[in-house]
Formats: structure tokens, C-alpha cells, sequence
């Protein structure tokens, strides 16, 4: 079950991330699966598909922007932000993000997608595949299980950050943050990274 409040956590380093996204790519091209254009599903997919659009030697690479918000009752929701500007018709797309969680993603994602032409093919790829998800992408480099909030590198200040102004009573110190972050949520960091995201994001 998922704790909302205080759900635990796995920072993924840069190096792990190269190294999933070397694992995907690989997946990928051992398939057979050539695909004319590599789509990332923004803001998560940006950093895999221009990895993978270089593992895989594949320079049209293209995106838009998915947005989550809430709905007056707290539900999640996700609409498309910002659209996609090309023209997929009669072309194999490889459909890019990050993870697959709840689906919802995906579902707007594909929808969207179909609706900027007629593809000939679309296939998705995701670094971490969450088996409660409902969505089960093509490729993944790595199924989780176990449910974890994944913690992304280029996602660590805006994720710890709102950890940390979620806390009540605020921290005094950075050090009284990293403290409450470990036990509540498994995370940490080097002392720098967490006096830098204390002082950027301790509520005022």
C-alpha cells in the first residue's frame, strides 16, 4: 500500500540512471525495434530519451508535456501541457518516460499521440516498470515490485525540497531535516546537497 504522507524512497544516482538507460537501450535493439522518432513524455522523459536517442543512434527526438494536477476533491489528473508539434503519421515512434506508476500517463500519452497523425507503430519505453501499474510498457530496464516513490537526479531538489516543506514543525537545521528525511522516508544525502535544498526550500 502506498503511503502518501511519508512514502519511502530510492535516490537514483547518475551513474545508476546511465546505467539503466544502457540496459533499456540495449533491450531495445536486440528486439529489432527501429524507430523513426524517439517521443519523451515531459517533464520525466526528457533526460531517458535524449540518452536513448544516443544509444540508439536515433537524432529525431521530439516532445511534450504532460501535466499533473488535482481536481477540487484531491484526485489526481493529468492533461497534456504543452502539445506535440510533429507529425507521427506512417512513422515508428518509441514512446519515452520515466516510469510507469499509475498509468494515467500513459494513457493521456498514447491519446495524444494517436491524435497528431496516424503512426505505424508506437512502442513505449520507461527506466523502472511498478507492477501495480495497469500499464505494462514494452521495454523496461527494471520492474519494481516492491512500491517505492523513485527519486530521479534531476528530480532530487524538487522532490526532497518538498519533503522538507511538508514538515511539521519545520526543521530548525539542515541537519535536524536530514534526520527526519532518513527516518521517514529512507533518504540520504551528502551533508552539502542537504544544507543547499534546506536553504532553497524550508518554508518562510
Amino acid at each position: 500500500m502506498v503511503d502518501s504522507v511519508s512514502p519511502r524512497c530510492e535516490i537514483i544516482s547518475w551513474s545508476a540512471f546511465h546505467d539503466l538507460a544502457r540496459r533499456l537501450a540495449r533491450k531495445i535493439a536486440d528486439s529489432g525495434y527501429r524507430p523513426d522518432v524517439i517521443v519523451a513524455i515531459g517533464r520525466g522523459g526528457y533526460v531517458p530519451g535524449r540518452v536513448l536517442s544516443d544509444f540508439l543512434d536515433q537524432m529525431d527526438l521530439t516532445s511534450f508535456k504532460i501535466e499533473h494536477y488535482r481536481h477540487a476533491r484531491k484526485q489526481h489528473a493529468a492533461r497534456v501541457r504543452y502539445p506535440l508539434a510533429a507529425d507521427v503519421t506512417g512513422r515508428r515512434v518509441l514512446l519515452v518516460d520515466d516510469v510507469a506508476d499509475s498509468g494515467e500517463t500513459f494513457a493521456v500519452a498514447l491519446a495524444h499521440l494517436n491524435s497528431r497523425g496516424a503512426p505505424a507503430e508506437i512502442r513505449s519505453a520507461v527506466l523502472h516498470y511498478k507492477t501495480v501499474s495497469p500499464y505494462v510498457p514494452d521495454y523496461y530496464a527494471q520492474k519494481a515490485i516492491k512500491w517505492r516513490w523513485i527519486i530521479y537526479p534531476w528530480a532530487v531538489a524538487e522532490d526532497v525540497g518538498s519533503f522538507i516543506r511538508a514538515m511539521r514543525p519545520q526543521p530548525a537545521s539542515a541537519d535536524e531535516a536530514a534526520r527526519r528525511l532518513a527516518a521517514a522516508h529512507g533518504i540520504r544525502l551528502p551533508r552539502r546537497v542537504l544544507a543547499d535544498l534546506f536553504e532553497i526550500h524550508k518554508a518562510h
